[in-house]
């Protein structure tokens, strides 16, 4: 039952951990001491190093893992309209195990959204042309700026109505996809990560607080999404990747799926989901028999805030429980988030993670002969 088409039996979401003389010259970069060109040259040799990595490993679906990227949301959303401020949420917080808590990111907008040109396109072009297996590109969600934003956030002089602002938005996205397409690109993981927290309800008292209904605010992003879905290229897939955040293993929401998985499995238009389902924070899988007989889900089972290596036998048999609710011929497996965040990345290790890319490629070869 190996797929020839993505998502692959084993996926993965696209970050992976930087090599520490990457992130040295991005900090150099980023302080006046080397140049673009400089930059540039080092990432072209990382891009190569990392894509010979995940085809030794036997992965199908290969990024550049997200090396020419300070971080996930800001080299799309910068240039189109959109400055985010880290620490400075005046209501929205990341949190972990040991009971740390730190404002997230306020994303702003105070100027109009225009797509005046493809960011992606080039870094696409260079992947492409060091991998003979299918490329794929990631794009942060418009609904993360418009969470991120809060009651303020979105300029209300530049946008007095926002379905003005979220036209701009999906008029900047299909633009984008039109651009990849066009540059033979058949494989965007959009990483949407609102929806979910959304079930969780601190995550809705936030909401409420900002004077908005939550279930009204999921309705909106779930039309949203389904408008630049509806805009990919003929041919394109368009796979959502679902989380509740990972900031260094820190993390916003921490509830399952149930209360937004129908409308999120049902009546968003995507070919595919990579999510979440690393801890019991994630719910149970009962929420994916709302998923239409033509999706495929990845299994998030593999953790990247952790340097625990699953044991095979272990994601065997939560496969195995996904089963009872989904077809085993629509799963695959993967890892709940990506390896980095941030070029910086987090504590877990390079040894940590080629281990855990191995072993979904183990499990996969041996539960769909992959």
């Amino acid at each position: 039952m190996e797929r020839t088409e993505p998502p692959f039996r084993a996926d993965h979401v696209g970050s992976l951990i930087r090599p520490r003389s990457l992130i040295d010259a991005r900090r150099d970069f980023m302080a006046g001491k080397v140049g673009e060109e400089t930059l540039g040259e080092l990432e072209d040799l990382a891009i190569r190093e990392v894509v010979a990595l995940q085809e030794r490993i036997g992965l199908h679906s290969i990024t550049d893992g997200e090396f020419r990227r300070a971080n996930y949301l800001s080299e799309f959303l910068n240039p189109i309209g959109v400055r985010f401020l880290p620490h400075q949420s005046p209501d929205m917080v990341y949190r972990d195990d040991a009971g740390r808590i730190e404002p997230a990111t306020l994303a702003v907008v105070d100027r109009k959204i225009a797509w005046t040109g493809s960011v992606n396109v080039a870094a696409f072009d260079f992947l492409k042309s060091v991998t003979k297996e299918t490329a794929k590109v990631t794009l942060p969600a418009p609904t993360q700026v418009h969470l991120f934003a809060g009651r303020d956030g979105v300029s209300k002089a530049v946008y007095p109505d926002a379905a003005q602002f979220w036209d701009d938005m999906v008029a900047a996205y299909h633009a984008e996809l039109a651009a990849l397409g066009a540059a033979g690109c058949r494989y965007v993981q959009i990483d949407e990560t609102c929806m979910p927290k959304l079930a969780d309800p601190s995550i809705q008292a936030v909401v409420k607080n900002r004077g908005q209904d939550w279930h009204e605010l999921l309705e909106t992003y779930a039309e949203v999404m389904n408008r630049i879905i509806r805009g990919a290229p003929v041919g394109m897939t368009i796979a959502v990747h679902h989380c509740r955040g990972n900031n260094a293993g820190m993390w916003q929401g921490e509830a399952g799926y149930d209360a937004v998985a129908e409308l999120m499995f049902a009546t968003v238009e995507a070919h595919s989901y990579l999510l979440e389902y690393d801890t019991p924070r994630a719910g149970d899988f009962a929420p994916l028999r709302y998923m239409p007989k033509d999706k495929v889900a990845v299994l998030g089972l593999v953790s990247t805030k952790s340097n625990r290596v699953e044991s095979a036998d272990e994601l065997r048999r939560r496969i195995d429980e996904a089963g009872k609710f989904i077809d085993l011929d629509r799963l695959c497996i993967g890892p709940q988030c990506g390896f980095s965040c941030g070029f910086g990345g987090s504590d877990l290790t390079y040894d940590s993670e080629v281990r855990k890319l191995e072993r979904m490629v183990e499990v996969a070869r041996d539960v769909w002969d992959a």
